[in-house]
């Protein structure tokens, strides 16, 4: 007798399109199932962990004090904030900038990316970590490109031009006090730090067809020491040095592609829609290079997915299923953009949308900013013509 709940078909019963959905949506089960196996086992280590530490009463303070110390460690590289409560709760380091800037200084098991996400946090305490952190580097009688490969090795750089902007001061601030005699001004030694940075970029990032020749480095640096030039010397062998060696970037950072991805304009956890069917993936963003990549995991070598932002608007959009979303969406049908199938093979996707949905309001606000500019400019030029501004303001009235 056959069972009310079960029921059998034969495959050739179905049409050809019908026989393609159920394999599709089989495909799209066992990957959420993987997704989702994935994550509990991430969380069952941490907690078994934890576990361990309560009912293990025998061991030595020295091993208890390590297991928390690798719970406090994969806590910080999954949530920072959450990671230095942690280990301050159970004493492994104290609530002051001194001590939280020496524990990430260290950096021993910890992820660089979610370091300089912690840095860059606009809060009074954050602030003064960064300080500390930036402190504990000794730039006394380095050049200001041995300087940069030093401290940007120690963390990742964030992707919004707000951090950037701070932690790039305090290292500007840092230099000059520790070499008095470079630059008449931290403005100076700002100025110039950026302009390594997007050198070094364009000089060694794939994508660039037009490589700025010396004359161009230098051009682009004209007035920038209180409106007067810096010896043409200096500049040309920061040219040089960087031309022949590009900036190391932290191998945590799980990304061959780190040379595009080394300065984002903006990087984050959103949700997106799919395509075909409308379900909703967790996926890491990254914005750069006129692109938008995102992938399955921050660990993850290649993009799942790259969408060009050529004839592409953003607009905010109300959705039933999630809050904060915003979409990207062209004039011209199917947007230009690609994908990794199931398979690992590279293919076109057929979006003539991509709706992803933020964690806040502010968030979602944020995104669709940076989108917006990275389609017409580049942020960073506001930055940089805001400082030298300055500058030329300030040598202005220095010669009056």
């Amino acid at each position: 007798m056959m069972d009310t709940e079960t029921y059998f078909f034969n495959l050739s019963d179905l049409t050809a399109s019908e026989q393609k959905l159920l394999q599709d949506i089989r495909r799209w089960k066992s990957e959420l199932l993987n997704e989702i196996q994935a994550l509990k086992d991430e969380l069952a280590e941490v907690n078994s962990g934890i576990q361990a530490l309560d009912s293990n009463g025998d061991e030595s303070k020295n091993q208890v004090r390590a297991k928390q110390l690798s719970i406090g460690r994969k806590k910080f590289n999954m949530d920072p904030k959450k990671g230095i409560e942690y280990l301050v709760e159970h004493g492994l380091i104290q609530h002051t900038p001194d001590a939280v800037a020496a524990f990430l200084h260290g950096g021993e098991g910890l992820n660089k990316t979610a370091i300089g996400d912690y840095l860059g946090e606009k809060h009074p305490f954050n602030e003064s970590v960064l300080k500390s952190f930036v402190h504990l580097h000794d730039f006394t009688d380095l050049i200001l490109v041995q300087a940069l490969r030093q401290f940007l090795w120690s963390f990742r750089l964030p992707g919004e031009a707000q951090k950037i902007d701070r932690m790039m001061e305090s290292f500007a601030q840092r230099y000059c006090q520790l070499n008095t005699n470079i630059f008449t001004s931290t403005d100076t030694c700002y100025v110039l730090s950026f302009a390594v940075i997007m050198l070094n970029t364009s000089l060694h990032n794939p994508s660039v067809k037009d490589k700025p020749s010396v004359e161009q480095f230098i051009s682009m640096n004209r007035g920038i020491n209180d409106g007067k030039d810096l010896p043409r010397d200096i500049l040309e062998s920061i040219y040089d040095s960087v031309k022949a060696e590009p900036f190391k970037i932290p191998e945590d950072d799980g990304n061959d592609l780190m040379l595009t991805f080394f300065n984002p304009d903006r990087e984050g956890w959103l949700w997106k829609q799919g395509g075909r069917y409308k379900s909703w993936k967790r996926r890491w963003f990254i914005l750069n290079d006129n692109c938008l990549y995102y992938f399955e995991y921050t660990t993850d070598k290649e993009p799942r997915g790259i969408i060009p932002l050529e004839n592409i608007k953003v607009r905010e959009v109300i959705d039933r299923s999630k809050p904060h979303c915003f979409e990207l969406h062209g004039d011209a049908g199917v947007i230009k953009a690609c994908k990794t199938d199931s398979d690992g093979k590279v293919v076109e996707g057929k979006h003539t949308v991509y709706r992803m949905s933020a964690a806040s309001a502010e968030e979602k606000e944020h995104w669709m900013k940076c989108i917006q500019q990275r389609i017409s400019h580049h942020p960073f030029y506001d930055i940089l013509a805001e400082r030298k501004n300055r500058i030329q303001k300030t040598g202005s009235r220095l010669r009056t």
